[in-house]
């Protein structure tokens, strides 16, 4: 794990400094060790987190004559394998890291190499001989890659706020991208909530030669064949076996390795695998986190993990935040996620990434599963309303036309799933603003519906179930650009990577292969996956109701983090101030303070407005300083 930056240029020079404020601007990502590789218009810069190959793996790293250099963020799994197979086609090494895999295989099969791929990557090859700059994201898009043009020049890096610092590239907010926050909680790729600034999709390649810029999706799991007939008994024992070796070969490693242990299915599985793996009993370090102070105690699930580790007999640490930490914190927490996404589980995550650094570099957890197998309850609640609206009749236009007549937002968005198609009426598992509601904060502007920026997604699954259709969606927006994206930013805060299994992709392609009637079954989620592990895993995790990774983000919000939040939202110059209407964001705070729970739409803006003071406030000010005192 690690952070890349470079740039290429159409004729100028590479600016050394620049490109060395780029990289250490991320120096977090990879505390080990810097490098830097330099020609008259290209620069890469690498920081490194060691892993593999502690004393051989610098980057950038060359193949043999130096005329392909990479810089590489994440691990390929399957790089022993890989190098076997180059060897035998004459290719030559000279470390043992699954870096100069990636290098050979470019050479043997040029960009298309990522297909041969199986990990967690975003990497930069610059081709001497070609005069070209390659950028690849990994399928699932784990690993985060931004881009931007200065005319027909190309900067990239693992975050933005490494891109901030090359020349003129000033920091502005893309509108668009800010009316998908308000209803999403983040903005979907390519889009960044930063004017010009780009993230490059998973499963992507882009190409620089001459100053333009072409890309293309490598891999889709729209390509996958699916598999009607699998029955539940095989696809169960392939379902084990494939999680088993994905966990096996994430423990590829020469630091310590723990894993985040919630106590729920998905983080038991991988917990479990780890140990029937590495047989390790009361060795393996497993983490988890709850919470301290008033209105905290029904969302803690430190108890839940500890019965599970005690019985998977683990080295078991624990980790409460209280509400003024989460509030001391929040600044920080932003700061790391580069643009607004704005989940309360990025503050959990945060404090637990950093309990882990004490013990282990590397952690596994059980990230995926849900979007993979069907577990999350809003799959069967919108099937259901998608059923019963495509029958027609009277009953669900009556239902619908009720529940919009009712004051509770729930039963209002219950109610737009019965009216609406499943494409316009359902945005994912997590949500911010109601279209009303965005329209009272943002109003007298035309902005683009929520579902525009997913309606690519959408097309591409006409014809499927809607269990199908939504996996899609999760998969192609919501696991790179909200989960993975916090997953990523919050444990390499404190250089601490994390490995994610279920994401394998080839246990993705599996499962996206199976029915739907096993994935969810009689009102349960990831029915197969109970099935695969019930003699591995202890009863009471089996049956235990399905939770998120639950935050007290209403309880913060009426506590410490009220008067933080008021203070910054109505301040003269906030951004709230700027664009919204101030009266409906202040009628947000009271109503919240008073008992009703608004904090799915008061996060969004906190983040958002810490964000803006940071990232483009802050930059504003310090250019203005800069042009007075010239």
């Amino acid at each position: 794990m690690c952070g890349i930056a470079g740039r290429v240029n159409q004729h100028d020079p590479i600016d050394r400094g620049e490109l060395f404020r780029m990289t250490e601007r991320i120096a977090h990502r990879g505390p080990d060790d810097s490098g830097y590789h330099l020609r008259a218009r290209v620069g890469l810069g690498h920081r490194r987190l060691s892993i593999v190959d502690r004393a051989g793996g610098r980057q950038p790293l060359a193949n043999e004559d130096d005329s392909v250099w990479i810089v590489f963020n994440g691990e390929i799994y399957n790089h022993l394998e890989l190098r076997a197979e180059l060897i035998a086609r004459g290719h030559r090494f000279k470390t043992r890291s699954d870096t100069e895999a990636i290098v050979h295989a470019y050479e043997e099969w040029g960009a298309e190499c990522a297909t041969r791929l199986r990990g967690m990557f975003a990497f930069a090859i610059w081709d001497e001989r070609a005069s070209a700059l390659t950028l690849v994201r990994d399928r699932l898009g784990i690993k985060p890659l931004y881009w931007a043009q200065r005319g027909s020049d190309l900067v990239f890096a693992s975050e933005i706020k490494a891109l901030l610092e090359v020349e003129g590239l000033a920091p502005a907010i893309d509108d668009d991208a800010l009316a998908s926050y308000l209803s999403l909680r983040y903005v979907p790729a390519p889009r960044t909530l930063f004017r010009d600034i780009y993230k490059l999709p998973p499963a992507t390649i882009l190409s620089w030669r001459r100053g333009l810029v072409s890309t293309r999706q490598y891999w889709d799991l729209a390509d996958v064949i699916p598999n009607p007939a699998a029955t539940e008994v095989e696809s169960a024992l392939e379902l084990r076996e494939t999680i088993d070796r994905a966990t096996e070969m994430r423990l590829m490693s020469e630091v310590p390795v723990g894993a985040f242990l919630s106590g729920g299915l998905d983080s038991t599985v991988i917990t479990e695998a780890m140990l029937r793996a590495e047989d390790r009993r009361g060795a393996l370090k497993t983490f988890s986190v709850g919470y301290q102070g008033p209105g905290t105690e029904s969302e803690d699930e430190l108890a839940w993990a500890r019965e599970t580790a005690k019985l998977l007999g683990t080295d078991h640490a624990e980790v409460r935040v209280s509400s003024r930490e989460a509030a001391d914190a929040l600044p920080k927490i932003v700061w790391h996620l580069d643009e607004p996404v704005a989940d309360p589980a990025c503050v959990p995550l945060y404090f637990l990434a950093r309990r882990a650094k004490e013990d282990v570099t590397v952690v596994l957890s059980g990230e995926g599963a849900d979007e993979i197998l069907g577990g999350y309850h809003i799959y069967q609640r919108v099937a259901r309303a998608e059923q019963l609206r495509r029958r027609g009749g009277g009953l669900a236009e009556v239902a619908a036309t009720v529940g919009m007549m009712l004051p509770w937002p729930r039963a209002r968005r219950a109610a737009r799933l019965l009216e609406l198609p499943i494409e316009l009426g359902y945005r994912g598992v997590s949500r911010a603003f109601d279209d009303d509601d965005r329209a009272r904060l943002w109003p007298g502007v035309a902005l683009p519906p929520p579902h525009a920026a997913l309606e690519p997604h959408w097309a591409k699954s006409r014809g499927w179930s809607p269990l199908r259709r939504m996996l899609y969606l999760d998969t192609r927006v919501w696991l790179p650009d909200d989960l993975l994206v916090k997953a990523d930013k919050m444990t390499m805060a404190h250089a601490v990577e994390l490995r994610v299994p279920f994401l394998d992709h080839k246990l993705v392609e599996l499962a996206w292969s199976l029915p739907d009637h096993l994935k969810i079954r009689n009102g349960v989620g990831k029915a197969l996956l109970r099935r695969a592990v019930r003699e591995r895993i202890p009863r009471a995790v089996l049956e235990r109701q399905k939770r998120g990774f639950a935050t007290p983000a209403a309880a913060w919000l009426r506590s410490s983090l009220y008067e933080p939040a008021r203070e910054a939202l109505l301040a003269r110059n906030s951004l709230a101030r700027q664009r919204f209407d101030v009266r409906f964001v202040e009628q947000l705070l009271d109503r919240h303070r008073a008992g009703a729970d608004c904090s799915a739409e008061l996060w969004p803006l906190v983040v958002l407005e810490l964000w803006h003071d940071q990232m483009i406030a802050t930059a504003a000010s310090e250019e203005e300083s800069v042009y007075a005192a010239s």
